[in-house]
C-alpha cells in the first residue's frame, strides 16, 4: 500500500480514504459508565465517512471507566490490580457497545487488543498490520484498545494516545482524529479560569510547543493528557502524517473535520518524513541494551549519516540478540543518541568491539557484516555533547 498521502490543508481532507479516529475515556463515559447515545452518534459519523467511501479505525478508551461502574469498586486508590480487573470487566461492555452502535448502522465491529510488546516486535508489527489490513478489505471497522488485563507496567504503551499514534502508522492512515473534551491546544491552560486562545495549526511539535501542553494528566479513569496528545501528534509529523486534536462532544465533528471545516488544532506533517520502517524503530521498538560509544562515532553517527562499526563501541549493558533494538549512548557526554538494529548479538559484540572491522573474521571464525549497526537500521535523536 502506498505511504499516506500528504497533504497540507485542511482542505486536503476531502481527499483522504483513511482515517484513524482516537476516542478518550471523557467522551464516552460518563457519571454512570458508558454514555450509549455518544456512542450512537459517533458510530453514525463513521456511517457518514464510510458511505463516502473513507475507511475508519477506532482507537477506543473507556473500558477502566465502563468497568469501575459496573462492578462494585472497592474502597481505596486505584491500584494496578484493580485497574486491570476493571478493564476486564469494562472491556466486554465497551465492545458491547460499540458493537450494538455500529450495527446500527449495518457495520461489522472488530475488536483488537494490543500490548506495547505486540508492536516492540517487528515481526507481530506486520502480523498486526496484515490482519488489520484484512479487516478493512472485509468492510469491518476495527475497535482497538490495549489490552490492559495482562499488560505489564514495563509492557504498556502508558496512554492510548501512544497507542492511536502507532495504529494510525501502523495502518498508513492518512489522518489522525485524537478526540477529547476540550476544543484543541491552547496558548495556555484553558481550565485555569481564563480564556485563552485556541492554536488552530502547528507547523512542527518544538519544545515550546509542549510546554503549552503541560504535564497535566487527564481524567482518573484515563492516562492521557495534552501532553500525551501533542507528543503523539509530533511522533506523527515525522512520519509524514497530518494530525488534529479536537472536541468529540461537537456536534457532527468527525464529518465537519473530513470536509475541511476549521475544528480543533491541526498539526502538519514534516517536509521531510520518516520512513514507516525508521518511525517503528524510533518510536514502538523496545530496546534491549545500551552501546556506549566514543566521540568519533557519535561525530560520524550524527553527523555524517554513517553506520557504526565496531571500532567506535567503547562498552554496553545488557543483553541483546542480533537484530534487537538497542539505543546508542554518546560515551563522553551520556547523551543518547538514536536506536537501531545490532547485528552481533552480546557476547559476539564484546570480542569485537573496539576492533577494526577487518579484523572481525580473524575474530569470530566469520564476518556476516561490516557494521554493529547499518545506518539504514539507525534512527538518530540528538547530537552528541561534543558538538550540541
Amino acid at each position: 500500500m502506498p505511504p499516506p498521502i500528504q497533504m497540507h490543508s485542511r482542505a486536503d481532507f476531502r481527499k483522504f480514504r483513511r482515517v484513524t479516529v482516537k476516542i478518550g475515556s471523557r467522551i464516552i463515559c460518563n457519571d454512570q459508565g458508558l454514555a450509549y447515545d455518544r456512542l450512537r452518534a459517533l458510530s453514525g459519523q463513521v456511517d457518514l465517512l464510510r458511505r463516502r467511501g473513507m475507511e475508519v479505525i477506532l482507537v477506543s478508551s473507556g473500558a477502566v471507566a465502563a468497568g469501575r461502574r459496573k462492578l462494585k469498586e472497592l474502597p481505596g486508590p486505584l491500584t494496578y490490580r484493580k485497574k486491570q480487573a476493571y478493564a476486564a470487566a469494562g472491556q466486554v461492555a465497551l465492545m458491547t457497545g460499540w458493537e450494538k452502535a455500529l450495527s446500527a448502522h449495518d457495520l461489522q465491529a472488530a475488536q483488537i487488543l494490543l500490548t506495547a510488546d505486540d508492536l516492540a516486535d517487528r515481526h507481530r508489527f506486520i502480523h498486526a498490520k496484515n490482519t488489520l489490513l484484512t479487516l478493512m478489505e472485509m468492510k469491518a471497522v476495527p475497535v482497538i484498545n490495549e489490552n490492559d488485563t495482562v499488560a505489564l507496567d514495563e509492557l504498556k504503551f502508558g496512554d492510548n494516545d501512544t497507542l492511536g499514534s502507532l495504529v494510525a502508522s501502523l495502518a498508513e492512515s492518512d489522518l489522525f482524529v485524537n478526540l477529547t473534551d476540550i476544543d484543541g491546544l491552547y496558548d495556555r491552560d484553558p481550565r485555569d479560569g481564563s480564556q485563552p486562545p485556541l492554536i488552530t495549526a502547528v507547523e512542527r511539535v518544538s519544545p515550546s510547543v509542549l510546554a503549552k501542553a503541560g504535564r497535566r494528566e487527564g481524567s482518573p479513569d484515563g492516562t492521557g493528557g495534552m501532553y500525551t496528545k501533542v507528543r503523539a501528534a509530533g511522533r506523527l509529523a515525522e512520519r509524514g502524517m497530518p494530525s488534529v486534536i479536537a472536541n468529540g462532544l461537537t456536534r457532527d465533528v468527525l464529518p465537519r473535520l473530513m470536509d475541511g471545516e476549521e475544528l480543533g488544532t491541526h498539526f502538519l506533517p514534516a517536509d521531510k518524513p520518516r520512513g514507516a520502517r525508521k518511525h517503528w524503530l524510533a518510536f514502538a521498538a523496545r530496546p534491549k541494551g545500551r552501546l556506549l560509544v566514543d566521540a568519533g562515532a557519535a561525530m560520524a553517527l550524527v553527523d555524517q549519516g554513517k553506520s557504526l562499526l565496531p571500532k567506535g563501541v567503547r562498552g554496553f549493558d545488557g543483553l541483546f540478540a542480533a537484530g534487537d533494538a538497542v539505543t546508542i549512548v554518546d560515551s563522553d557526554g551520556g547523551a543518547e543518541l538514536g536506536v537501531g538494529l545490532v547485528n552481533y548479538p552480546s557476547p559476539e559484540l564484546r570480542s569485537i568491539m573496539g576492533r577494526r572491522s577487518q579484523e572481525i573474521e580473524g575474530i569470530l571464525g566469520f564476518c556476516h557484516s561490516e557494521e554493529v549497526i547499518h545506518r539504514d537500521n539507525l534512527v538518530i535523536f540528538a547530537k552528541p555533547a561534543a558538538s550540541a
